[in-house]
């Protein structure tokens, strides 16, 4: 018992050690190269492209020409063609969402909404990514369709008021530069800010491009491929490719140091008035401290990140094929820090790869515990392990919706690293074990009492 004790005990230090390892492992040496490798050995992925612009130039680490899914780097783009429709007075961003689509309603407090074109550039519309409150589109739908099937719901707050980060804010903007523009999304994308941009390995969707880098997903310390469809009315707010040549293009046009068609420019003149404080969010950038601009991106078998400051000529951008969003953010501001002639910043550990380290422990614990419970005869102990598994079970189960805003099946078998299917199937098979074992007891009990648990030489 004193074993089991200890083993539990070590255990449970060992979980908590890698709950709170969130910061430890600095960046090893002063060089891009040194912390993308660093990058690559703690989190697996095994494709990282990035780009660096310095004062004119640009250089790449990794595949430049390979393409990834850059995920909510995307909502710049779709944020630059609503402005340019702002400034050629198709689009007024004080008019509300239901001047541009017919028929579309939001209410708050059980009373009509309007929310404004600015409240979805400035994230403030009173949409959030909860899932259950505000479903994505189905991979048949169009973005009118999607729009339709949320019209009418409740906000989560007054539009203008307040500010949430919601996937939901760019997919009507999508639509509305549909219906403004008469043509689809994608072909106003390509033909007015692609292509004039000069950003021709940039894609709306998914391309059939041999260049593709097939994203990833984590489980027990490894990677596997994991390819997701991409859903059309779920493109304008994080669903486009693109490549390190590309986003070292992109880097040049946010920082002007490149020629430019003069309606474009004046748009992203216009978006980067916006940006006035630390924090501010519109049109698919947030400015953060010392006059940074940047965006991230994560799908669930990617992520991604872009910094500039336009005043020192610097940026940088990293592609990945894997998601860990909280370490690749690391990793492009560590970059970002070289450039600038500063030590690199701290690379952090993803809330994911914590995850898939707790989970692939009590993958193992599970297996461990399954054949102790079977040979278990003491009704108090498989009744302890029971209670414990159960509450430990109910836990996952009620806070990590909670947290991740999204369904539990939607985290298990598409977000979450597969380690957590495999902690939560060895609890489950733990729990049933032990209340196999708990009923088969009380049925020998009761055959006892009855007499039918005689043997030849007496009762058992």
């Amino acid at each position: 018992m004193n074993k089991r004790k200890a083993f539990l005990g070590l255990l449970i230090i060992f979980t908590i050690t890698l709950c709170i390892q969130n910061n430890i492992w600095a960046a090893n040496g002063n060089d891009i190269e040194s912390i993308i490798k660093q990058y690559q050995q703690e989190t697996k992925c095994e494709h990282v492209s990035v780009a660096v612009f310095d004062n004119g130039k640009i250089t790449y680490y990794g595949e430049r020409e390979s393409l990834y899914q850059i995920g909510s780097m995307t909502k710049a783009f779709t944020g630059l063609a609503i402005q340019k429709l702002i400034n050629e007075g198709l689009v007024d961003a004080d008019g509300v969402v239901s001047d541009y689509i017919n028929g579309f309603e939001a209410y708050y407090g059980s009373e009509r909404a309007d929310i404004a074109v600015k409240d979805l550039l400035g994230q403030k519309s009173g949409y959030t990514n909860i899932e259950k409150d505000y479903p994505s589109a189905t991979e048949t739908m169009t973005l009118a369709e999607w729009a339709d099937s949320i019209s009418g719901r409740e906000l989560s707050f007054k539009p203008g008021t307040e500010y949430t980060y919601s996937n939901v804010n760019y997919n009507l903007l999508g639509l509305i530069i549909e219906n403004v523009s008469g043509i689809s999304y994608r072909e106003y994308m390509e033909r007015e800010i692609l292509i004039p941009l000069g950003l021709r390995d940039t894609f709306v969707g998914t391309p059939d491009d041999n260049r593709i880098i097939e994203g990833t997903r984590l489980g027990y310390r490894h990677v596997f491929k994991f390819p997701l469809t991409v859903k059309e009315a779920s493109i304008p707010a994080g669903y486009f490719y693109s490549n390190a040549e590309d986003m070292g293009r992109w880097i040049e046009i946010w920082t002007e140091s490149c020629d430019l068609p003069e309606d474009l420019k004046e748009a992203l003149s216009m978006v980067k008035e916006q940006l006035k404080e630390e924090g501010d969010y519109y049109s698919g950038w947030e400015l953060f401290a010392d006059g940074i601009t940047g965006h991230s991106g994560g799908t669930p078998n990617y992520s991604s990140r872009i910094v500039f400051d336009k005043k020192k000529q610097m940026g940088a951008c990293v592609l990945s094929n894997l998601n860990v969003a909280a370490t690749t953010d690391s990793l492009c501001n560590g970059i970002f820090d070289i450039v600038a002639g500063k030590a690199p910043a701290e690379l952090n550990r993803d809330i994911w790869t914590i995850f898939d380290n707790i989970f692939a422990i009590v993958t193992m614990t599970g297996m461990f515990l399954f054949p102790i419970i079977l040979v278990t005869k003491k009704r108090s102990v498989l009744i302890a392990f029971d209670v414990i598994l159960i509450s430990l079970l109910t836990l996952v189960l009620i806070l990590f919706p909670m947290t991740f805003g999204a369904g539990m099946k939607e985290i298990v078998f598409i977000w979450a690293p597969w380690s957590l299917a495999g902690g939560l199937s060895a609890i489950i098979a733990d729990i049933a074990g032990a209340a196999v074992k708990l009923l088969s007891g009380n049925k020998n009990a009761d055959n006892n009492k009855t007499g039918k648990g005689q043997t030849a030489e007496g009762y058992n």
